[in-house]
C-alpha cells in the first residue's frame, strides 16, 4: 500500500497545551512514532509572532531540535500558517528568519503551508523558495468543506505549476463524510497529479472512516494525532488508524511503546483538556462552525449548556466558519438589539414580597417550611425556567429567558398552568410560534457589559442569564424584597460561583435595585434568614 503517515500531535495537539511538552514526553514520542513507523513527525509550528506564552513547539527551531534524537527513518516537518506572511513587506526575508538553515543542515526536511481559500494565490509562491533551499513543500488548504468544484479546480491548476511535493485539504470544520471525500478526490484528481493529503477532524466522529476513504480514492499522504489530540474535537487517531493500516498491509506492530506515553500523558491531559468529540462538536461540523468556538466555550465554565446551544444556534444562522472572540460574545448575549417589551411588572409586583426559586436542592430539603411560609405571609413566587420543587399551585409565575432553553422547554411550559414571563417580542418565530398557546408576559431584555438598568416594559442586564433577567424583572416592578431559595452555590473553586457573586454585586450596586434575603442556605454575600426562625 502506498502512503505516508505524519503524526501532527506536537503541533495540533499544542491548542490545548500552549504547545509545552515536556522533554520526556517528547523523547518518549519519538521512540513510539518509531516504532509504529510513522513517517513524518509534525514537530510544532514555526511562527514569527510572540504575543502572549506558547512553549517550545510553537516555534520548533533548529537549536530546540538539536535536543532530540531523530532516527533518519522519520522526517521531521514543521507548519507555517500563511496569513502570517503574505502581507510582510519582505516576504523572502522573513522566511529567512523563520529558516535560516537550509535543508541539508536543518533537521526539518519538510515544510507545510496552511491557507485559507483566500490566501491561497497569494501564498504559493512560497514553495519555490523552500525548494531552493532543498526542503519539501506541502500546501495545506484549510476549511475544504467551503470549496466549490471551481475553486478546487482552480487551486490545483495553480499548485501544477508551483514546484509543491503534496496538496492536502483539511476538513478543518469536521463537516464532510465519506460520500463528500469521494466527490474532493475525485475533483482534485482531474487537474492534480501529485500526491494528495487528507487532515480530517472528529466532530462527526467520522475523522478515521474519512481518513481510510481517502486513502482508498488513492489520497497517499494521512495525518493524525495521538488519542485524537487537536484543536477542537481532534483529528484521526493515530493508535487506531495505524492498526486498521497494519492491518490491511498484514504487517507486524509494535503499538507498546505507543500505549506506554498514551497512559503515562496524554490520557491524563485528555482528561484535564477534553478533547474529542461531543454533540457540541458534532452540531459545529454539521453547521459548518468553527471548532475553536466550542473549545473556547466547553473551556470557560461560565458558559453553561444554555448559553453553548445558544451560540450554536446563532452561528449557525449567521454564520461561524471564522473564528472571533467579538462574534462568541455577541453569540453569547443573544439580546444585543433595542429591548422590546409590553407587560409592565410594577401592576403586579409594586411593593410586594417575591420569593424568587433558584435551582439549587436547597427548595427541595426545605421545602414544607418555604410552603408553610408562602402560605403564611404570601409573597409573589417566581419560579426559574420549568423547575417545580415546591407545590406547583403556590408557584404565581414563571421566567425564562435563554433562547435555546425556551425551545427546549416550551412543551413543558404549555403545561405549567403560571403565566411566562420573558422577552417574547425579541424571541425568533419558532419560539414564538411554539408558545403561541402560553399566556406570555413580554418584558423585554437588552444584554450590556456591567450594566443593570430597570425600566418600565424592559431591562438592561450584564447577561442573558435568566438569575439576571429575573432581579432586573423584579426590580423594574419595584418590588419590596427579593426572597431568594435555592440560591445554594456551585462546589468550591467552580468559577460559576464567582460570576454569580459578580453579577450580585454588580445587581446591588445598580440604582433601583431591591433588597435582597436569602430564606436557604447560600455560599453567595447576601443577607441571610433561616426559613425556620421568626419573620
Amino acid at each position: 500500500m502506498n502512503y505516508k503517515l505524519l503524526d501532527c500531535t506536537l503541533r495540533d495537539g499544542g491548542y490545548y497545551n500552549k504547545w509545552d511538552f515536556p522533554l520526556w514526553v517528547v523523547n518518549d514520542y519519538i521512540e513510539a512514532m518509531t516504532a509504529i513507523g510513522v513517517d513524518v513527525i509534525e514537530f510544532g509550528f514555526r511562527s514569527l509572532k510572540n504575543e502572549g506564552w506558547g512553549g517550545a513547539h510553537l516555534y520548533t527551531t533548529d537549536e530546540y531540535l538539536q535536543i532530540f534524537d531523530i532516527p533518519s527513518s522519520v522526517k521531521v516537518a514543521v507548519m507555517i500558517n500563511a496569513s502570517e506572511l503574505i502581507n510582510q513587506t519582505d516576504i523572502n526575508s522573513a522566511l529567512k528568519k523563520l529558516f535560516p538553515l537550509n535543508a541539508g543542515v536543518s533537521k526539518v526536511k519538510i515544510v507545510r503551508i496552511a491557507c485559507h481559500i483566500h490566501e491561497f494565490l497569494k501564498a504559493i509562491s512560497m514553495s519555490e523558495w523552500f525548494k531552493d533551499r532543498g526542503f519539501e513543500v506541502g500546501f495545506n488548504l484549510m476549511q475544504i468543506s467551503n470549496y466549490t468544484n471551481d475553486d478546487i479546480k482552480t487551486f490545483a491548476l495553480e499548485a501544477m505549476k508551483q514546484p509543491i511535493d503534496v496538496l492536502y485539504f483539511a476538513d478543518s470544520l469536521g463537516a464532510l463524510d465519506v460520500k463528500q471525500i469521494i466527490k474532493i478526490v475525485q475533483q482534485f484528481r482531474k487537474y492534480w497529479n501529485r500526491p494528495l493529503g487528507i487532515h480530517a477532524h472528529d466532530n462527526m466522529g467520522l475523522a478515521l472512516s474519512n481518513t481510510l476513504q481517502a486513502m482508498n480514492e488513492g489520497v497517499e499522504w494521512l495525518d493524525a494525532t495521538l488519542t485524537g489530540m487537536g484543536r477542537g474535537p481532534g483529528n484521526a487517531k493515530t493508535e487506531v488508524l495505524i492498526c486498521e493500516l497494519a492491518q490491511m498491509s498484514n504487517k507486524a506492530l509494535n503499538i507498546v511503546p505507543l500505549m506506554s506515553i498514551i497512559k503515562n500523558y496524554f490520557h491524563q491531559l485528555q482528561q484535564k483538556c477534553n478533547w474529542g468529540t461531543n454533540v457540541y462538536y458534532h452540531l459545529a461540523g454539521k453547521y459548518s462552525i468553527h471548532p475553536t468556538y466550542i473549545q473556547a466555550m466547553l473551556s470557560d465554565s461560565k458558559y453553561n449548556e444554555e448559553d453553548i446551544l445558544t451560540v450554536i444556534n446563532h452561528l449557525r444562522l449567521e454564520g461561524g466558519n471564522k473564528y472571533s472572540l467579538n462574534v462568541l460574545n455577541a453569540a453569547r448575549n443573544f439580546y444585543n438589539s433595542n429591548p422590546q417589551g409590553v407587560w409592565k411588572p410594577a401592576h403586579l409586583l409594586q411593593n410586594r414580597d417575591v420569593m424568587l426559586l433558584g435551582t439549587g436542592q436547597g427548595v427541595l430539603e426545605h421545602r414544607t417550611a418555604l410552603e408553610q411560609y408562602i402560605k403564611k405571609f404570601k409573597p409573589i413566587v417566581i419560579a426559574l425556567n420549568t423547575q417545580s420543587k415546591i407545590d406547583s399551585k403556590l408557584i404565581d409565575l414563571r421566567i425564562a429567558s435563554h433562547p435555546t432553553r425556551l425551545l427546549a422547554d416550551c412543551k413543558e411550559h404549555i403545561k405549567l398552568s403560571q403565566p411566562l414571563i420573558t422577552p417574547f417580542s425579541m424571541l425568533p418565530e419558532n419560539i414564538q410560534g411554539a408558545l403561541n398557546k402560553k399566556k406570555i408576559l413580554d418584558y423585554g431584555l437588552c444584554v450590556k457589559t456591567d450594566v443593570f438598568e430597570f425600566h418600565e416594559t424592559y431591562c438592561i442586564c450584564p447577561s442573558s442569564l435568566v438569575i439576571a433577567y429575573a432581579l432586573a424583572v423584579i426590580s423594574g416592578g419595584r418590588a419590596k424584597r427579593i426572597l431568594m431559595a435555592g440560591f445554594d452555590g456551585y462546589p468550591a473553586g467552580d468559577l460559576r460561583n464567582d460570576e454569580m457573586q459578580n453579577l450580585l454585586k454588580l445587581y446591588t450596586s445598580s440604582n433601583g435595585n431591591v433588597p435582597l434575603l436569602s430564606l436557604t442556605n447560600t455560599s453567595y454575600n447576601v443577607q441571610s434568614k433561616s426559613i425556620y426562625g421568626e419573620f
